[in-house]
């Protein structure tokens, strides 16, 4: 049973490096593998997360072929030295529900499916338009069963 914890995001500032692809041309691989070895030259982060953040199109269908943008980001105090080729993001404050997620990459699409199709319409809550995101943090390991990450949904109460 998912169990997410409600809570508010503040208004943070990432860097990081983005690109536009759709789930039946995921191309996740190519964008991390582009961005962590240069991470490093982010300067004013915020702590040592990683964060993987989907901005959806308005009413998001989430079929294969419906494309939406994916950033490999870090959080920083401020946007004063961007390192070249990298770009900016801000997400604005709003509420999220959050759920912690361990295993490895294998059973993420059901755990996702899950919150969309079981979690949220039993909710009291709707998708808000804002981007949804995880973060990696010191427990995550890429390809590992026991990694953990959180995922972070953005949600506004249903009227």
């Amino acid at each position: 049973m998912l169990q997410p914890t409600i809570t508010t995001f503040p208004t943070t500032k990432f860097i990081g490096k983005s690109l536009t692809f759709t789930y039946a041309d995921y191309r996740v691989f190519e964008l991390w593998s582009g961005f962590m070895p240069r991470r490093n030259e982010i300067e004013n982060a915020i702590g040592s997360d990683l964060y993987n953040i989907q901005i959806n199109p308005e009413n998001f269908d989430f079929q294969p072929n419906t494309p939406f943008v994916k950033w490999a980001a870090i959080a920083v105090t401020t946007f004063d030295f961007v390192p070249k080729e990298m770009n900016i993001l801000e997400i604005p404050e709003g509420l999220y529900a959050v759920f912690n997620y361990i295993g490895d990459q294998s059973n993420a699409a059901s755990f996702f499916n899950a919150i969309y199709t079981e979690w949220l319409p039993d909710s009291g809550y709707v998708l808000d338009h804002r981007p949804q995101f995880e973060i990696l943090g010191t427990k995550y390991k890429t390809n590992d069963p026991n990694s953990e990450e959180e995922i972070w949904i953005p949600v506004k109460l249903k009227l």
